[in-house]
């Protein structure tokens, strides 16, 4: 590994360990779990690696292979604000660990991503990572949910980001070879078998050549939106409500949202149907998954991410394009932009046998509309894994 490499030539030793978290696909289910709805995941065999070695004198010093500048901190003085840089989420899960642990040990650390940055959940990969190591260094054992939680609020209440728990989900509980179905609301979730009836299937990762940022895109608008909608529909049917921040649509009933609707701005109007009907779609691909359906579930992850585009109004114009490039073509069971769909990557359920002709055809059609994209496009193939050792 290069970050292994890197690690010894900058510290002239060996690491203690590789620390390792894979990123996550959701194929149904985008866009809803901050409104704590049900979603489906699975992690892939790509992710992030952290070569590192203790510190004993409390500070944390990381390297990265994809950015320049070098980070430093303190376990025991991180900086209440976020500095605008690409360690802003190491710090804040420093930050949130240390209030519940006591931290004295840090850690010297190089960074590796092994696919391009955006639409895959690295923020949440390369958190769960960096909070493996530093638990490790320090003796603490936290349960999957603390990680979760712990990576969770580094994003909420650090970075400023909204996100709910699908991605840091996704890459803990996930196992090879297994649906992960999540109920955000409870963190109930079922781990769904592939069948042995199934037909075979990859995943394939289309990265646009645009890289995306959170926290500067329109993700906490949407989010806004939602709890919005959510909002109006108990005061229009005389629910109970208290402050807006706690109001989710998970909240409304669907009966409710129907009567209701066409009492909604348009923009909050879409965003409700997306999350109703992406409801939807998730018990029903779950119930396509399990009788070994794989064709029903790829059709339902092409109509959530037409969903995405029209109620969600997500996608870039090469997201969008990517996705028109999928939808023609043969062997592809489904898909749809992968993370907030602003920027990024689009994912796809493809059938083994097409690799070839498909990596061929949406390389060709995708750089005819933008060849100044050219040497940044790129084509990935992975297959299902394990969430991250916790």
């Amino acid at each position: 590994m290069r970050c292994v490499e890197k690690f010894v030539e900058t510290y002239k030793k060996e690491p203690m360990a590789v620390s390792f978290c894979p990123y996550r696909i959701c194929p149904i289910g985008a866009h809803i779990d901050h409104q704590l709805g049900k979603i489906t995941g699975f992690a892939i065999d790509k992710g992030i690696n952290i070569a590192y070695a203790p510190k004993q004198n409390g500070v944390i010093e990381l390297n990265s292979l994809q950015f320049s500048k070098r980070a430093q901190w303190h376990v025991s003085s991180v900086l209440e604000t976020k500095e605008n840089d690409w360690a802003d989420y190491l710090r804040g899960a420093t930050l949130m660990l240390s209030k519940k642990y006591p931290l004295r040990v840090g850690l010297s650390g190089v960074i590796e991503g092994t696919l391009p940055i955006g639409g895959l959940s690295s923020s949440a990969a390369v958190t769960l990572a960096f909070l493996s190591a530093l638990c490790k260094v320090n003796n603490i054992k936290l349960s999957k949910l603390e990680m979760i939680l712990t990576a969770q609020a580094a994003e909420n209440k650090y970075v400023g980001v909204s996100c709910g728990k699908l991605d840091q989900s996704c890459e803990v509980f996930s196992k090879k070879n297994n649906l992960l179905y999540l109920n955000t609301k409870d963190d109930t979730y079922e781990l769904i078998p592939t069948p042995v009836n199934m037909k075979p299937f990859k995943i394939a990762i289309f990265f646009s050549g645009i890289e995306r940022n959170l926290a500067g895109s329109k993700y906490n608008m949407r989010v806004d939106e939602c709890r919005a909608a959510a909002y109006a529909l108990k005061a229009f049917s005389g629910m109970e409500y208290g402050k807006i921040n706690e109001t989710y649509l998970s909240d409304v009933p669907y009966e409710v949202y129907l009567q209701y609707k066409d009492k909604l701005p348009e923009s909050w109007h879409k965003r409700a149907e997306h999350f109703y009907t992406e409801s939807i779609r998730v018990q029903k691909g779950v119930d396509a998954y399990k009788n070994g359906d794989i064709e029903t579930f790829g059709k339902l992850s092409f109509e959530s991410g037409k969903s995405s585009i029209c109620n969600y109004e997500t996608g870039s114009e090469e997201l969008k394009t990517l996705y028109e490039i999928m939808l023609k073509t043969e062997g592809i069971y489904g898909g749809r932009f992968s993370g907030a769909g602003f920027k990024g990557c689009c994912i796809a359920i493809i059938n083994p046998e097409y690799e070839e002709s498909i990596t061929k055809k949406i390389t060709e059609e995708y750089l005819k509309a933008f060849p100044n994209l050219k040497g940044k496009f790129s084509v990935h193939i992975c297959n299902i894994a394990n969430g991250v050792e916790v």
